[in-house]
C-alpha cells in the first residue's frame, strides 16, 4: 500500500508543478497579430501590399495574455519599414516591438519629360510608372487626373514622381478681376458686383472688395463668381 501511495505521488507530482507554473505567452500568435494588424491598415492603399514580419527573440520569456493589444506610435506609417507594439495589461503587464517591413506594388504618376516651375501639365506630359509605393514620399499621385490642368510650383525632372504638394491649380479668380458675389442664406439669394483682391483656384477662399468699399470671404468658383453663404 504504501509502495503505491509513493507511485501515485511520483505521477501526480509533475502535473500539479505543470498546473502551478505561469502559462508563457505564444510568441508566434504575437507575429500573427502583428500581420493581421498592418493587413487591415494597408487594406485602402492602391496596388498590392506585401508584409514581412520580424521574429522576436526565441529566448523571450512573456506571461500569457487574454487579450494582447497591438498598436503603433503617433505618426508612424504602417508601410514601408515599420514598427508595430503588442502590449498586455493584466494579469502581468509587458509590452513588445516587432520589426515589419509592408511594401505596395502600384502604378504612381510621373513627369516623362521636364517640367518647368508654373507650367501648366497635359497628359501627354506625364507617365504612369510601376514602383513601390511604400519606398516613396507621402502624398504621391496615382491618377494622371490629379495633374492634368494644375501647375508645378518648382522645376521637376524627367522621371519624378508627381507629389500633391507640388502641384498648384489653375486660378479660376484671378487679382483684379472683376467677378460677381453671389450671397446666400436662409430663404434668401443676392449677387453684386466686386472686385477680386487676390487669386484662387476652384473651391479656395478669396477676398472681394465690392463698390462701396466693403471687404467679402468667399469660395472661388469657375466662371469668375464668389460664393459666400451666411
Amino acid at each position: 500500500m504504501k509502495n503505491a501511495l509513493l507511485i501515485l505521488c511520483s505521477l501526480l507530482a509533475p502535473l500539479a508543478m505543470a498546473q502551478q507554473a505561469p502559462q508563457r505567452q505564444d510568441l508566434a500568435a504575437l507575429r500573427m497579430l502583428a500581420e493581421q494588424y498592418l493587413q487591415v491598415q494597408s487594406a485602402g492603399l492602391p496596388g498590392k501590399a506585401s508584409i514581412s514580419v520580424g521574429a522576436l527573440a526565441p529566448g523571450m520569456n512573456l506571461a500569457a495574455c487574454a487579450a494582447p493589444e497591438v498598436f503603433q506610435q503617433p505618426g508612424a506609417r504602417a508601410w514601408g519599414k515599420t514598427t508595430v507594439g503588442v502590449r498586455c495589461g493584466a494579469p502581468t503587464p509587458w509590452t513588445v516591438y516587432i520589426q515589419a517591413q509592408v511594401s505596395v506594388q502600384a502604378e504612381y504618376v510621373a513627369a516623362a519629360l521636364p517640367l518647368a516651375q508654373g507650367q501648366t501639365i497635359g497628359a501627354e506630359q506625364l507617365v504612369m510608372v510601376k514602383g513601390d509605393l511604400a519606398a516613396l514620399p507621402n502624398g504621391v499621385l496615382t491618377d494622371m487626373a490629379q495633374a492634368v490642368g494644375r501647375s508645378s510650383s518648382m522645376s521637376l525632372a524627367s522621371g519624378t514622381p508627381l507629389r500633391a504638394d507640388q502641384l498648384r491649380s489653375k486660378p479660376v479668380v484671378q487679382q483684379g478681376q472683376a467677378v460677381r458675389v453671389v450671397s446666400s442664406g436662409a430663404g434668401f439669394s443676392v449677387s453684386r458686383e466686386a472686385r477680386a483682391i487676390g487669386s484662387a483656384a476652384e473651391g479656395q477662399v478669396v477676398q472681394v472688395r465690392t463698390a462701396g468699399g466693403a471687404i467679402l470671404s468667399g469660395l472661388a468658383r469657375t466662371g469668375g463668381l464668389v460664393e459666400v453663404v451666411f
